[in-house]
């Protein structure tokens, strides 16, 4: 019977443990900045920013990002961004993602600092 019971909890704690970097609510670092998913992330929020406040920002620059898992995912990032001729400036902008359904939202857009 002991060993019964432990062959059943093997599975489960296989499966706790594999699903223990995927768990919801914390912030972690995206890797690799040049991902075409983040530049795509990126553009979107510069895009639906430029809808929102009739501007004509152009994304430079994907600086910092962080991913959080919610019911999808929400995307953190710090870009620079400018319009064409004029100082580039730094934003944090977020946006919540559900692939599956091709859904994105322009969650927040604010200026963090102005370049010199």
């Amino acid at each position: 019977m002991k060993s019964f019971s432990l062959f059943l909890l093997f599975p489960l704690l296989l499966l706790l443990i594999s699903n223990a970097g995927a768990t919801s609510g914390g912030w972690k670092p995206i890797g690799d900045l040049q991902d075409p998913h983040i530049i795509d992330i990126a553009k979107f929020a510069v895009d639906e920013h430029n809808k929102e406040a009739t501007s004509q920002l152009r994304l430079v620059s994907v600086v910092k990002g962080e991913t959080q898992v919610v019911a999808g995912i929400n995307y953190r990032i710090v870009l620079k961004a400018g319009v064409p001729g004029a100082k580039v400036n730094v934003y944090e902008a977020v946006v919540w993602e559900k692939e599956w359904e091709k859904f994105r939202k322009l969650v927040s857009f604010d200026l963090r600092w102005t370049q010199n």
